[in-house]
């Protein structure tokens, strides 16, 4: 078996939130600039899924909470703040307001 290509290896997560086994992602839906809409796009790939593991909210939240945490240092406070709003307006989505 043979091992995979240094940059195979290094954008694992990369392919996973283009792959996801349990969400089918809108194409660029970490990139939007509006929160409400990266939740409601999350809520609707999340309602769609036959494939999830665990209720709605907990995959889109899983999701997103990925993709933050995959991005680390990289991420552009701006960015992760506009992610950070889409983990409210996700929980304000499913009336999990806190």
């Amino acid at each position: 078996m043979s091992r995979p290509a240094a940059d195979e290896k290094r954008c694992w997560s990369g392919d996973v939130t283009r792959r996801s086994n349990a969400l089918d992602l809108e194409e660029n839906v970490f990139t939007l600039d509006d929160p409400g809409a990266i939740a409601r796009s999350l809520k609707r790939s999340a309602e769609a899924s036959s494939r999830r593991k665990s209720d709605p909210f907990r995959s889109a939240m899983s999701m997103l909470t990925f993709y933050i945490n995959r991005a680390g240092k990289g991420l552009p406070d701006a960015r992760k703040r506009v992610l950070e709003r889409a983990k409210v307006e996700l929980r304000r989505a499913y009336g999990r307001d806190v």
